[in-house]
């Protein structure tokens, strides 16, 4: 493989790994899938096309495989984990605990979108990725990637409302 590729595809770990995370819901979860994605692009990087963008064929291949080990039953376990206080260490203020609280609820109701809707929400609204390249790395016409947002958006909102 050549140098470049590999300083690439090490760029790019923290955020499949923050795609992953957001998929599984847990960090063992998308570390197993992290280290998937890559073992499937090193074997295959000669199907990557010199000139494409790296980072979508990667988010593409982890979809697939998550999605391949969901309907294969590998991937039984709970989305979200319980947040121990004690394991994260000493928080002051009560913002933190606030902000710390609402991001649980956040993930919880992430969680429970369907697996479409939550794809085009991580990878817009965490990963910042552009519409048209969503639609690219999803195959997906822009206005399926648009609609699946909006939906998306609508769900979390109602569930964080719901959540309170």
């Amino acid at each position: 493989m050549d140098e470049t590729i590999r300083r690439e595809m090490l760029a790019l770990l923290p955020r499949l790994r923050r795609f992953a995370y957001g998929l599984t819901g847990s960090i063992e979860e998308g570390d197993d899938l992290v280290q998937a994605t890559c073992e499937r692009a090193i074997g295959r990087i000669e199907t990557w096309q010199p000139g494409t963008r790296l980072d979508s064929w990667m988010y593409r291949i982890a979809r697939n495989t998550f999605f391949n080990w969901r309907r294969a039953g590998k991937v039984r376990s709970e989305y979200l984990q319980l947040v121990d206080p004690e394991a994260q260490g000493r928080v002051d203020g009560v913002r933190a605990m606030e902000a710390r609280l609402t991001l649980a609820r956040a993930r919880a109701c992430i969680a429970r979108l369907p697996e479409e809707q939550r794809s085009v929400l991580l990878l817009v609204s965490v990963e910042g990725l552009a519409y048209k390249e969503v639609a690219e790395l999803l195959d997906l016409p822009i206005g399926t990637v648009t609609s699946r947002l909006a939906r998306a958006r609508l769900a979390l909102s109602a569930l964080m409302e719901g959540s309170k």
